[in-house]
């Protein structure tokens, strides 16, 4: 039987990678300051070596604690880098680490009429080229990233993906999506969006973000891979189809001094193509997450 360990098992990726492994046979111990465990214990302590170890765990990375709580940064700086030493230390068989799309040069995604869909060679560590992240947590993925880099250098197996904007029945109201289903559940009048409607993300469901995760450790690929769709679409568009699914039109409250991130995040998907194809679009996701709260 084959053993995993999930940090940030109690986190929207976490939670969903652990059920996967766990409903296709895998033994999965979780780690998660939610449940009691504080991983910088566990990495002092633990001595076993598991399959795979799945590093899900981030402080808050949503929006609104990207933009507020800046020495986040140090938190989970510190934890990469103590998961990584761990995983060396105690030559770990498997490493997949979840960085993010936050890692992709601003500078490439601030304009929607010039943007283009974001490849993986657009992350670069070129002592003179190297862009600029989306805020603090975007440097703490691309940093991740390089320590990732030396522990592979150091004889570590490590897999890299690179999630858009991952949504889900059971996400969270901190989340976009998770808000605009709970905003859409009540009908609320009138609708609040952050920012002027205008900003374009690559949504994709957490079930294809989880598959194509293992997907691209199970074909052994050693790049950074995106986990995207490949197509774009607005918040005020999704709020739309929200709203439609719930059966009403209210007008919207676009709040443009709230924190909104970039213009436009899309992400090319040529090379999870390559491993794994998408299989829920965003208009099954939108139609299932509403059916889920209708029991609720």
């Amino acid at each position: 039987m084959k053993t995993a360990l999930v940090t940030g098992a109690e986190g929207f990726v976490g939670r969903h990678m652990a059920a996967e492994l766990f409903d296709h046979g895998w033994t999965v111990q979780g780690v998660d300051i939610a449940n009691g465990h504080n991983a910088h214990d566990f990495f002092r302590t633990e001595t076993n070596r598991y399959d795979l170890v799945v590093h899900a765990a981030a402080t808050a990375p949503h929006r609104a604690a990207i933009d507020g709580s800046p020495m986040n940064l140090a938190l989970d700086l510190a934890l990469d880098a103590a998961m990584f030493e761990w995983a060396v230390r105690t030559r770990q068989r498997r490493v997949l680490y979840l960085s993010s799309s936050a890692a992709y040069p601003i500078d490439c995604q601030r304009d929607v009429a010039t943007a283009r869909p974001l490849s993986e060679a657009m992350v670069r560590f070129d002592r003179y080229n190297i862009g600029t992240p989306d805020a603090s947590y975007g440097w703490t993925k691309l940093t991740g990233e390089r320590v990732a880099a030396a522990a592979a250098q150091a004889g570590l197996p490590v897999h890299v993906v690179r999630p858009f904007s991952g949504y889900g029945e059971d996400q969270g109201v901190d989340w976009p999506f998770g808000a605009f289903v709970a905003r859409a559940k009540r009908r609320a009048v009138p609708f609040r969006i952050w920012g002027d409607g205008t900003q374009v993300r690559d949504w994709i469901h957490i079930d294809d973000v989880v598959a194509g995760a293992l997907a691209v450790v199970e074909t052994d690929v050693r790049e950074p891979v995106n986990l995207c769709t490949g197509f774009g679409t607005s918040m005020l568009d999704l709020a739309t189809m929200m709203c439609a699914e719930a059966g009403y039109r209210p007008a919207f409250d676009l709040r443009e001094d709230a924190p909104t991130g970039v213009a436009y995040r899309v992400g090319d998907p040529a090379r999870m193509f390559d491993v794994y194809r998408p299989r829920v679009s965003l208009a099954e996701g939108v139609q299932r997450a509403m059916q889920a709260l209708v029991g609720r």
